[in-house]
């Protein structure tokens, strides 16, 4: 019996971060302040996954099963629902408008929800190429009665139409799937999606940025994803099936060494921006293949290594410009730009993507969750701390009062009133 989204029958909260490096499981209690505060962290390195999307399930379920496990031996309890991020199944973004007829009555809760109702309905079961699409998210970014726009609640107010502007979010079917089938496989339930980019942007931005503009950039090991924010909401959502990881293969190719050791020294050596000793600075790399015990490495200038490394986040960086031109959203909200991720610790990143893309850029860490270590408070975690974040605040919001003037009768014709206003 599920007690709200993600939270268990013993009250935690819990969320589940599955990506294509790592798979991280956060298991918190919700404060008095309504802020969740962090009992468990369980992480592994992630198999199974690629680009976001499951490529086998036997692999994926035992990262998962072992990550949910720490997370509970360090909690102290057992879960038996996550929230989880999705960034697989190529998420679409798609904006629509819904108009239905409130006949001069005031506006209460049962008009937003035939209101909303309505919007998931008209894209609910979209395709895309001939692909089944599963609705994710259906966000009311703006509200209006009439000729008056820019309504952020319209309850109690009166007028003869009321509009809505939804933000749909959609992903392939098929890949939502097998994901959950992966998690039910660990005798868990998914109590919702959220796709990775939002929630990122939940546990990383500030209120301000969120409301004037801001562009959330989650790079991650195989998936760059994008959030633009206005208005205090998510308005669009992309993803770049770039990564990480990718960065890695290339150092691995162009210097003929094992993954483990491209990964290593894009760890120690890598850098985004070109510095002026990088010709004299040599670096040992080990050889695909060689005897390790005979220590038989190559030195290289730490410039080639910068070489590498350079091209492939420039192209990351022009595609997420060029993602931006298009949505149409890019003047709207701003010349501020937050990277996240794992990907983004690269040091010199930041530059690099002020740069490319000519805007303002900072790097973003998770800054509501409480109780993070400060091994689990980088960049990498945002996703898993935003999931917290989005379950939290459901609760929150699910638990609220009504607002002054809302009304809920209670008696036979009072209801009856209201179904009537609903379906005529």
């Amino acid at each position: 019996m599920r007690t709200g989204l993600g939270k268990t029958r013993n009250g935690l909260t819990a969320a589940l971060d599955v990506g294509s490096s790592k798979v991280c499981c956060f298991i918190a209690a919700t404060e008095d302040t309504g802020r969740p505060r962090v009992l468990g962290i369980g992480q592994q390195a992630s198999r199974g996954v690629r680009n976001g999307n499951v490529v086998d399930m036997e692999g994926c379920e035992g990262a998962i099963r072992n990550a949910v496990h720490a997370a509970e031996q360090m909690a102290g309890d057992t879960i038996d629902q996550v929230v989880v991020n999705l960034s697989g199944g190529h998420p679409a973004s798609n904006s629509i408008g819904i108009e239905v007829s409130i006949a001069g009555h005031e506006v209460g809760e049962s008009d937003l929800r035939r209101a909303l109702q309505h919007g998931r309905q008209v894209n609910g079961a979209s395709d895309m190429n001939g692909q089944s699409r599963r609705l994710i998210h259906s966000i009311p970014v703006g509200y209006s009665i009439d000729d008056s726009r820019g309504i952020r609640d319209p309850r109690g107010m009166y007028g003869e139409r009321l509009g809505v502007r939804m933000h749909l979010v959609t992903a392939g079917a098929s890949a939502v799937r097998n994901l959950t089938t992966c998690i039910g496989r660990c005798h868990l339930s998914v109590a919702g999606f959220v796709v990775s980019p939002y929630a990122a942007g939940l546990a990383t931005l500030v209120e301000d940025e969120m409301d004037l503009g801001v562009t959330l950039v989650d790079m991650g090991g195989g998936t760059t994803t994008i959030a633009l924010f206005f208005g205090g909401n998510v308005i669009y959502t992309d993803l770049i099936p770039v990564g990480g990881i990718h960065v890695t293969n290339d150092i691995a190719r162009g210097l003929s060494t094992p993954v483990a050791h491209a990964e290593r020294l894009k760890t120690l050596y890598g850098h985004a921006m070109a510095a002026a000793d990088d010709e004299r600075e040599m670096i040992d790399v080990p050889r695909v293949g060689e005897d390790q015990q005979e220590n038989d490495s190559q030195q290289v200038p730490r410039s080639i290594l910068f070489g590498i490394i350079q091209p492939r986040l420039e192209e990351t960086f022009e595609l997420v410009r060029s993602r931006l031109e298009t949505s149409g959203l890019g003047q709207v909200v701003g010349r501020r730009v937050v990277l996240t991720g794992g990907a983004s610790q690269l040091p010199g990143l930041r530059d690099l993507a002020a740069l490319v893309l000519d805007k303002q850029v900072r790097i973003g860490r998770p800054n509501r969750a409480l109780g993070l270590a400060e091994a689990t408070s980088g960049p990498a975690f945002a996703t898993c701390a935003g999931l917290l974040t989005c379950a939290v605040e459901s609760n929150l919001a699910a638990s609220r009062q009504p607002i002054p003037g809302t009304k809920h009768p209670s008696s036979f014709m009072g209801r009856l009133g209201d179904w009537v206003r609903e379906h005529f």
